[in-house]
């Protein structure tokens, strides 16, 4: 599963010119317009879920495993009476023919085998961050995805929309300031506390001592841990708490992360490639559960710098750096009249921001399955590194570390029957 720049350009050219539409969202042969017929589910109906409800499109499905997670979306967006029903197995979901849209919203360890099956029979794919919980994972979606011709978003958005954490800008201006040799180059990133932002380190900790507690009633725990080891259950690994552990996620790495390096990949124009090395500050790791980090350091080819700050150490750090001047917290800049000189200077490329926009014209949303790969890679380097507690390198053309035991993280067996098919 070889996802390198060169394989994705041929990739994308040769399905440039093949994409597959229903018609039902095209709005053909006299069938209701697109903009009333375009419909969807969410399967995953914890905490995130509340914020897939009212996205644009009719709602059809929810999906499940725990009874009361189940029943309380159902009851929040209208039940029945409103033409939704109501599922445990994914599965159900994506056979059927009248949904368009499938939201991911399940913990990380379900993202590539819900997609690439969503992506099999058809459907475009909404899916929630970090896009996967290791790399091979992810290189398998993107190729599921482009070989049966969907169109993907992944749920952040900070590349293109919204103030951008404790800038009071979006991330436009950033892109602006660095496309156009503002503050020269290479750059250094800082991802700080102090900046503006929270790597949620405390939140997201693991317990080494979980009791082994009875499963709760209505909640298929078999199911939720599907291609994960089989562990005894304890209610700290399911749910709410469920980043804590590496079977699942991330930590605050796996739950921040994209939200954080997605933006600063788009700044420094990564958009094709990863670090070639991630350093890491932590104390050692327990198997199972994990713990917090001090600072973890991305570098690229070029000498650009993601410095992400755990400790909150860097009292003065200036959240974008380089040579000829630094862009602080809340677009503070040493910079004279740095807003106004951006007016002048040319913006970045356009994107497509409207995901029903891509799923109707088949062009890419701005945040996709190619470049929210990369963004998810580096994720999965910070989190393969904090679980070794090793400094590694990294090659973006085989996809491999310089590391035996970092490499055996790249494809992790899944638990029988789960395995990831194309």
């Amino acid at each position: 599963m070889d996802v390198s720049r060169r394989s994705a350009i041929k990739t994308i050219a040769a399905l440039a010119t093949i994409q597959i539409v229903p018609s039902r969202v095209l709005g053909l042969n006299g069938q209701t317009p697109p903009s009333e017929e375009i419909t969807r589910a969410i399967i995953g109906c914890g905490g995130i879920s509340a914020s897939h409800l009212p996205m644009p499109g009719k709602l059809l499905a929810l999906c499940d495993v725990d009874a009361s997670h189940l029943a309380q979306r159902m009851n929040q967006a209208g039940g029945e009476a409103k033409g939704i029903k109501g599922y445990h197995d994914f599965r159900e979901v994506i056979k059927r023919d009248d949904i368009d849209i499938i939201h991911v919203a399940t913990p990380p360890h379900w993202h590539a085998l819900i997609s690439i099956e969503a992506a099999k029979a058809g459907k475009d794919i909404w899916c929630e961050k970090p896009m996967s919980r290791t790399i091979g994972e992810g290189m398998a979606m993107v190729k599921a995805v482009e070989k049966h011709q969907r169109i993907f978003r992944l749920n952040t958005w900070f590349r293109f929309k919204d103030n951008f954490y404790g800038m009071g800008v979006p991330v436009k201006q950033l892109k602006k300031a660095a496309m156009n040799d503002v503050l020269g180059w290479p750059l250094t990133i800082t991802v700080s506390g102090v900046t503006g932002f929270d790597w949620k380190l405390g939140t997201w900790v693991g317990k080494t001592n979980l009791p082994v507690q009875p499963v709760p009633e209505g909640f298929d725990y078999d199911l939720w841990l599907g291609p994960a080891p089989k562990k005894p259950y304890s209610a700290h690994r399911t749910h709410g708490s469920f980043r804590g552990y590496w079977d699942y996620d991330g930590g605050g790495l796996g739950d921040m992360g994209q939200h954080y390096l997605d933006p600063a990949q788009y700044i420094l124009n990564k958009d094709d490639q990863a670090p070639i090395s991630v350093e890491i500050d932590a104390d050692p790791q327990d198997a199972d559960a994990i713990g917090t980090w001090r600072r973890i350091v991305f570098t690229y080819a070029d000498g650009c710098k993601i410095v992400l700050d755990g400790a909150n150490k860097d009292k003065d750090a200036a959240y974008i750096e380089g040579p000829k001047g630094k862009i602080y917290k809340n677009f503070r800049s040493d910079i004279p009249d740095l807003e106004k000189k951006l007016a002048s200077l040319p913006d970045p490329e356009a994107q497509i921001v409207d995901f029903h926009e891509s799923v109707r014209s088949r062009k890419k949303f701005a945040l996709n399955e190619q470049n929210g790969f990369w963004s998810c890679t580096m994720v999965n380097m910070g989190v393969t590194a904090h679980r070794l507690n090793k400094s590694l390198k990294f090659d973006s053309k085989t996809m491999q570390f310089d590391d035996p035991a970092a490499n055996a993280l790249i494809n992790q067996p899944m638990r029988e029957p789960w395995k990831i098919e194309i």
